[in-house]
Protein backbone atom coordinates (compact mmCIF):
# COMPACT_ATOMS: atom_id res chain seq x y z
CA UNK A 1 0.00 0.00 0.00
CA UNK A 2 1.02 3.40 -1.24
CA UNK A 3 1.30 6.79 0.82
CA UNK A 4 1.31 10.17 0.24
CA UNK A 5 3.45 12.38 2.15
CA UNK A 6 1.68 15.29 3.27
CA UNK A 7 4.39 18.31 3.78
CA UNK A 8 6.37 19.39 5.86
CA UNK A 9 7.68 17.14 7.71
CA UNK A 10 6.41 16.76 12.14
CA UNK A 11 8.92 17.17 14.74
CA UNK A 12 8.22 14.60 17.38
CA UNK A 13 7.76 14.80 20.95
CA UNK A 14 8.30 11.64 23.43
CA UNK A 15 6.09 11.94 26.52
CA UNK A 16 7.80 10.81 29.64
CA UNK A 17 5.41 9.74 32.48
CA UNK A 18 4.27 12.83 33.92
CA UNK A 19 1.68 14.32 36.81
CA UNK A 20 -0.50 17.29 36.04
CA UNK A 21 -2.15 18.61 39.27
CA UNK A 22 -4.84 20.62 40.17
CA UNK A 23 -4.17 23.56 42.83
CA UNK A 24 -5.94 21.84 46.25
CA UNK A 25 -3.60 18.45 45.13
CA UNK A 26 -0.51 20.56 44.95
CA UNK A 27 -0.66 22.31 47.88
CA UNK A 28 -1.39 18.85 49.67
CA UNK A 29 1.67 17.25 47.89
CA UNK A 30 3.81 20.57 48.79
CA UNK A 31 2.35 22.40 51.29
CA UNK A 32 -0.04 25.78 51.55
CA UNK A 33 0.53 28.37 48.89
CA UNK A 34 3.16 26.43 47.28
CA UNK A 35 3.54 27.32 43.69
CA UNK A 36 5.69 25.14 41.02
CA UNK A 37 9.37 25.93 40.25
CA UNK A 38 10.01 26.05 36.11
CA UNK A 39 13.13 24.24 35.06
CA UNK A 40 12.53 23.71 31.31
CA UNK A 41 10.33 25.06 28.62
CA UNK A 42 8.54 22.05 26.58
CA UNK A 43 7.11 21.84 23.26
CA UNK A 44 3.95 23.34 23.94
CA UNK A 45 3.80 27.05 24.58
CA UNK A 46 3.16 28.07 28.42
CA UNK A 47 4.28 24.46 29.29
CA UNK A 48 6.92 23.36 31.60
CA UNK A 49 8.45 20.55 33.42
CA UNK A 50 8.53 21.36 37.09
CA UNK A 51 11.56 20.91 39.79
CA UNK A 52 9.15 19.27 41.40
CA UNK A 53 8.45 15.07 41.72
CA UNK A 54 6.08 12.88 43.49
CA UNK A 55 5.60 9.05 43.45
CA UNK A 56 2.94 7.21 42.45
CA UNK A 57 1.47 4.19 44.03
CA UNK A 58 -0.81 1.67 42.70
CA UNK A 59 -1.84 -1.52 43.82
CA UNK A 60 0.97 -3.89 43.02
CA UNK A 61 4.04 -1.56 42.99
CA UNK A 62 5.28 2.60 42.89
CA UNK A 63 7.41 4.54 40.80
CA UNK A 64 9.07 7.58 42.40
CA UNK A 65 10.68 10.67 40.55
CA UNK A 66 7.84 10.97 38.51
CA UNK A 67 7.85 14.33 37.26
CA UNK A 68 5.32 17.36 37.90
CA UNK A 69 4.38 19.70 34.42
CA UNK A 70 3.08 22.80 35.02
CA UNK A 71 0.91 25.32 34.96
CA UNK A 72 -1.67 23.39 37.25
CA UNK A 73 -5.08 22.13 35.76
CA UNK A 74 -8.60 21.91 36.75
CA UNK A 75 -7.72 18.55 37.53
CA UNK A 76 -4.96 16.33 38.41
CA UNK A 77 -4.07 13.86 35.73
CA UNK A 78 -1.65 11.16 35.30
CA UNK A 79 -0.09 10.00 32.55
CA UNK A 80 1.81 6.67 32.00
CA UNK A 81 2.80 3.91 29.80
CA UNK A 82 1.64 1.02 29.55
CA UNK A 83 4.68 -0.82 30.56
CA UNK A 84 4.49 1.21 33.94
CA UNK A 85 0.76 0.63 33.71
CA UNK A 86 1.91 -3.20 34.45
CA UNK A 87 4.40 -1.94 37.39
CA UNK A 88 1.86 -0.41 39.19
CA UNK A 89 -0.74 -2.79 38.58
CA UNK A 90 -3.74 -0.61 36.86
CA UNK A 91 -5.22 -0.75 33.26
CA UNK A 92 -5.75 2.67 32.27
CA UNK A 93 -7.35 3.18 28.92
CA UNK A 94 -6.59 5.34 26.10
CA UNK A 95 -8.06 8.85 26.39
CA UNK A 96 -7.27 12.31 24.85
CA UNK A 97 -6.28 14.70 27.51
CA UNK A 98 -9.06 15.60 30.06
CA UNK A 99 -11.11 12.55 29.55
CA UNK A 100 -11.03 11.12 32.97
CA UNK A 101 -14.34 9.52 33.77
CA UNK A 102 -14.19 6.18 34.34
CA UNK A 103 -10.11 6.10 34.88
CA UNK A 104 -8.34 3.95 37.39
CA UNK A 105 -7.37 6.22 40.72
CA UNK A 106 -3.78 6.39 42.18
CA UNK A 107 -2.30 7.17 45.12
CA UNK A 108 0.26 10.39 44.73
CA UNK A 109 3.07 11.19 47.51
CA UNK A 110 4.65 14.33 47.80
CA UNK A 111 7.03 15.66 50.43
CA UNK A 112 4.43 17.58 52.50
CA UNK A 113 1.67 14.58 52.39
CA UNK A 114 -0.33 12.12 49.95
CA UNK A 115 -3.45 12.11 47.77
CA UNK A 116 -6.15 9.67 47.15
CA UNK A 117 -7.46 9.70 43.83
CA UNK A 118 -10.39 8.41 42.58
CA UNK A 119 -9.86 8.24 38.95
CA UNK A 120 -7.52 10.35 36.58
CA UNK A 121 -4.83 7.47 35.32
CA UNK A 122 -4.47 7.80 31.40
CA UNK A 123 -2.54 6.18 28.93
CA UNK A 124 -2.62 9.09 26.58
CA UNK A 125 -4.35 8.96 22.84
CA UNK A 126 -1.26 9.76 20.40
CA UNK A 127 -1.54 13.09 18.89
CA UNK A 128 -0.45 16.05 16.87
CA UNK A 129 -0.39 19.75 18.70
CA UNK A 130 -1.09 22.31 15.20
CA UNK A 131 -2.48 25.84 14.76
CA UNK A 132 -5.44 26.80 12.79
CA UNK A 133 -2.61 27.98 9.99
CA UNK A 134 -1.18 24.26 10.11
CA UNK A 135 -4.13 22.80 9.93
CA UNK A 136 -4.99 24.72 6.81
CA UNK A 137 -1.21 23.29 5.64
CA UNK A 138 -2.69 19.98 5.89
CA UNK A 139 -5.85 19.69 4.95
CA UNK A 140 -7.18 18.47 8.49
CA UNK A 141 -9.20 20.08 11.13
CA UNK A 142 -9.52 19.46 14.97
CA UNK A 143 -10.13 16.19 16.21
CA UNK A 144 -9.78 14.76 12.87
CA UNK A 145 -7.83 11.50 12.86
CA UNK A 146 -4.82 10.79 10.82
CA UNK A 147 -2.11 8.47 9.66
CA UNK A 148 1.82 9.29 10.72
CA UNK A 149 4.64 7.54 9.18
CA UNK A 150 8.03 7.22 10.63
CA UNK A 151 10.44 6.46 7.83
CA UNK A 152 13.78 6.88 9.29
CA UNK A 153 16.06 4.75 11.39
CA UNK A 154 15.53 0.56 11.14
CA UNK A 155 11.91 0.21 12.38
CA UNK A 156 9.73 2.38 9.73
CA UNK A 157 6.13 2.25 10.61
CA UNK A 158 2.64 3.80 10.49
CA UNK A 159 0.84 5.28 13.39
CA UNK A 160 -3.07 5.14 12.61
CA UNK A 161 -5.25 6.73 14.96
CA UNK A 162 -3.91 9.80 15.28
CA UNK A 163 -5.68 12.79 17.25
CA UNK A 164 -5.63 15.91 15.41
CA UNK A 165 -5.46 18.54 18.19
CA UNK A 166 -5.65 22.55 16.96
CA UNK A 167 -5.79 25.53 18.85
CA UNK A 168 -3.93 28.86 18.24
CA UNK A 169 -2.03 28.21 21.85
CA UNK A 170 -0.15 25.36 19.94
CA UNK A 171 3.05 24.82 18.80
CA UNK A 172 2.93 22.00 15.74
CA UNK A 173 4.55 18.41 17.63
CA UNK A 174 3.65 15.33 17.35
CA UNK A 175 3.28 13.41 20.39
CA UNK A 176 3.50 9.65 21.57
CA UNK A 177 4.41 7.89 24.87
CA UNK A 178 7.36 6.05 25.38
CA UNK A 179 6.68 2.76 24.92
CA UNK A 180 5.33 3.96 21.19
CA UNK A 181 8.49 6.12 20.63
CA UNK A 182 10.74 3.07 21.70
CA UNK A 183 9.14 1.25 19.00
CA UNK A 184 9.89 3.19 16.26
CA UNK A 185 13.17 4.41 17.99
CA UNK A 186 12.02 7.74 17.68
CA UNK A 187 13.96 11.04 19.63
CA UNK A 188 12.95 13.91 20.23
CA UNK A 189 12.60 16.21 17.42
CA UNK A 190 12.76 13.48 14.59
CA UNK A 191 10.55 14.04 11.71
CA UNK A 192 7.49 12.39 11.09
CA UNK A 193 4.73 12.58 8.14
CA UNK A 194 1.17 13.02 8.53
CA UNK A 195 0.15 10.59 5.42
CA UNK A 196 -2.89 10.01 3.31
CA UNK A 197 -3.75 6.68 1.05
Amino acid sequence: MDFKKKEPGIPAGISNRHVHLSKEDLEALFGEGYELTPIKDLGQPGQYAAQECVTIVGPKGAIEKVRVLGPVRSKTQVEISRTDAFKLGLNPPVRDSGDLDGTPGIVIVGPKGAVIKSEGVILAKRHIHMTPQDAETYGVKDKDIVKVLVDQGDRKLIFDDVLVRVSPKYALEFHVDTDEGNAALLKNGDLVWMVEE
